[in-house]
């Protein structure tokens, strides 16, 4: 059913509990597994360059460690989990590459801390859910 599965990944607790279901799915189907983690652009109007690129090697250094951790764990399982990084908007980001490498299934996690702005403008998986070129499971944790 599912040749190519990508899940948005960032360490999260919801990013976890997604990680684990699309491992799954990717071994009972014998898919190709790909994750996403971005790197959101700062919005600080006051930064310097210096603070935003330190910043930002702080987070790809996270990250790194996330993915590799996430790839032991798909490993563990007998599947190969290709990461990929990329800097900019979350939701926008996911979607793209959704439509960029033709994946069956995008899974991503629902954190539900979104709070009054996920009220207003939606959280991240609503977005995706919207956008998305693909079938999108959302996983609650």
């Amino acid at each position: 059913m599912y040749r190519k599965i990508l899940v948005g990944f960032d360490g999260s607790p919801g990013a976890q509990a997604a990680l684990r279901h699309a491992i799954e799915l990717a071994r009972l189907f014998g898919a190709e597994l790909w994750s996403l983690s971005v790197i959101e652009i700062p919005q600080w109007g006051t930064a310097t360059i210096a603070e935003i690129d330190e910043q930002r090697r702080i987070v790809e250094q996270e990250l790194s460690t996330l993915q590799e951790a996430a790839h032991q764990q798909a490993t563990e399982f007998g599947v190969e989990l290709h990461t990929v990084t990329r800097m900019g908007h979350p939701a926008q980001l996911l979607v793209q590459e959704a439509q960029r490498g033709v994946f069956d299934l995008l899974v991503i996690g629902h954190s539900g801390r979104s709070g009054v702005w996920g009220v207003f403008l939606g959280t991240t998986a609503d977005k995706v859910v919207r956008h998305a070129p693909s079938s999108v499971l959302v996983v609650r944790w």
